[in-house]
């Protein structure tokens, strides 16, 4: 479990983490480097789950051992599939991390919702619905693995 407290606001006991695959943890459905050992500290943690529309279908070869639950998603509302899968794990156990337009819903409901900008960029619709925009996929972990940093982001 992360522990999250923000000082005269909510605490947070993240269980599950929820991720995007493509823009989010690839470029181009390749994994980006450094991630995979982030995924294995986090899981030590939380349970990791990727969910994608896997647009370059390689999502499986690169999470392959790593210890994640992997679904792929079917085609059509995948914003909604995203957001169905985080209320059935308990939206107030779950941080999500995205950044295209069908993850803005996951990003909103879920306890925390970080968007990532890198080499797809992000949409407009994921970076309003979230709570934390970063630079990339490995400062977003990092976060997670260093929860003051977040309890620095949301001090008022």
């Amino acid at each position: 479990m992360i522990e999250i407290k923000i000082p005269g606001q909510t605490d947070y006991f993240i269980q599950n983490l929820v991720l995007d695959y493509n823009g989010t943890l690839a470029v181009d459905g390749i994994l980006i480097s450094g991630v995979g050992e982030l995924l294995k500290e986090l899981s030590e943690k939380v349970k990791i789950h990727v969910i994608t529309a896997d647009t370059f279908r390689r999502a499986s070869e690169f999470l392959n051992g790593l210890p994640v639950n992997l679904l792929v998603l079917d085609s059509g509302n995948q914003d909604l599939q995203k957001l169905e899968y985080v209320n059935k794990l308990g939206s107030n156990s779950v941080i999500a991390i995205g950044n295209g337009y069908n993850d803005s819903m996951m990003l909103k409901e879920a306890a925390l919702g970080i968007v990532v900008v890198q080499g797809e960029g992000a949409s407009v619709k994921a970076i309003m619905n979230a709570d934390i925009v970063t630079n990339n996929i490995i400062d977003a972990l990092n976060l997670l693995l260093n929860p003051l940093r977040i309890t620095s982001s949301f001090r008022k």
